[in-house]
């Protein structure tokens, strides 16, 4: 499947273009938090992590920020299409 068509699951059958991500964070460093609550007060934020604790945080090309409740290396492998270590999102 072609990059640019491909959807990767970052929580709770929550899915992302692949080919917009820029970079997958881990959410608790300070200019992280202030990403966050930027995107949130521009309406560019989108939560996905269904009442969790967000554990990563996806920077997307247009501006968007996705909190999703996936580690950073879990949302990382899934991108890299590593099927062995998909525990569904409850494992998180």
């Amino acid at each position: 499947m072609n990059i640019s068509n491909r959807l990767i699951n970052v929580g709770f059958g929550n899915m992302v273009n692949l080919s917009k991500i820029c970079c997958v964070l881990n959410p608790d460093s300070a200019p992280v938090k202030r990403m966050v609550q930027s995107a949130r007060d521009n309406g560019l934020l989108i939560d996905a992590t269904q009442g969790r604790k967000t554990k990563s945080v996806i920077a997307a090309d247009d501006g968007r920020v996705i909190l999703s409740a996936l580690k950073p290396a879990t949302v990382s492998l899934r991108a890299e299409g590593d099927t062995e270590f998909y525990n569904d999102d409850e494992e998180e």
